[in-house]
């Protein structure tokens, strides 16, 4: 189990989202498809939360860009029978379809309900599961994530996670009446990388906010552990379909060539 001690230690490439600095102007979303090639209704990122809240003329708003969280524990790595999710030493859970069976252990698993799967494609249009990595590609090139780099009020700030945090508590120091005295992600689930600072109840926000302080998936693994006999009857059948849909994804791509080379001839 994850104490505070090892949380304190996690010094991940993280992003800090404020919510008092959020208008609800999407251009987040609108950046994540673009960088993603996806339409804006499959983007890795979206809006949540109550929107206005309040009466008039005291009246604020609660959104916030929902993204995965990139656990320090991530669960859905742990319910993944197949390993099709990776958490990177500097923070991003990446998830490969090429390694995924479809078979969505990882959505029941995440405490955030952050995978989405593509339920609009069928089995031979091999659907995937749709999440943030942090855009692990720009980072890796010195960048900073498409929805930080766009958004024009500085609600979200990318950086270490130890720079981000001592930030937090410092805007929470410093304007107690603007902020609740909590940054969710700190030690919730264990420690994320995506890291909340709010003026409203976290659940306004559409976060779930009876996250204990240490990672979930220990509670899967140890529920593994007491069904492994029925774990290993399913372990053939996995495979099975492991290589089913593998088969299915190289003959489409095998097929895809195909046509290119007779349209280019």
């Amino acid at each position: 189990m994850t104490t505070l001690t090892d949380i304190s230690s996690i010094n991940y490439r993280s992003i800090l989202f404020d919510s008092t600095r959020c208008i609800d102007c999407r251009a987040c979303m609108v950046a994540c498809s673009v960088e993603n090639k996806v339409p804006n209704d499959v983007t890795r990122i979206w809006v949540a939360g109550a929107g206005v809240i309040g009466k008039f003329p005291e009246l604020e708003r609660a959104t916030m860009p929902y993204h995965c969280m990139h656990c320090h524990d991530p669960a859905c790595a742990s319910a993944c029978p197949v390993g099709a999710y990776t958490k990177r030493d500097d923070g991003p859970v990446i998830y490969d379809p090429e390694v995924c069976i479809g078979c969505r252990y990882c959505m029941n698993a995440c405490p955030f309900d952050v995978p989405h799967f593509e339920w609009d494609r069928g089995v031979d249009q091999h659907p995937e599961i749709i999440k943030c990595d942090l855009c692990s590609n720009r980072v890796d090139g010195g960048g900073e994530p498409a929805c930080v780099a766009t958004c024009p009020t500085d609600a979200l700030l990318f950086g270490d996670r130890h720079e981000l945090l001592q930030y937090a508590h410092q805007r929470i120091e410093e304007h107690p009446d603007r902020y609740i005295d909590r940054v969710f992600g700190e030690t919730e689930n264990g420690g994320t990388s995506y890291l909340i600072l709010s003026h409203v109840p976290v659940e306004e926000l559409g976060l779930p906010g009876n996250i204990p302080n240490y990672g979930v998936n220990k509670l899967s693994e140890q529920v593994m552990e007491a069904t492994l006999p029925v774990a290993f009857s399913w372990a053939a059948i996995l495979a099975g379909v492991t290589v089913g849909v593998r088969a299915v994804k190289k003959h489409k791509g095998e097929d895809s060539a195909t046509e290119e080379t007779e349209q280019e001839s």
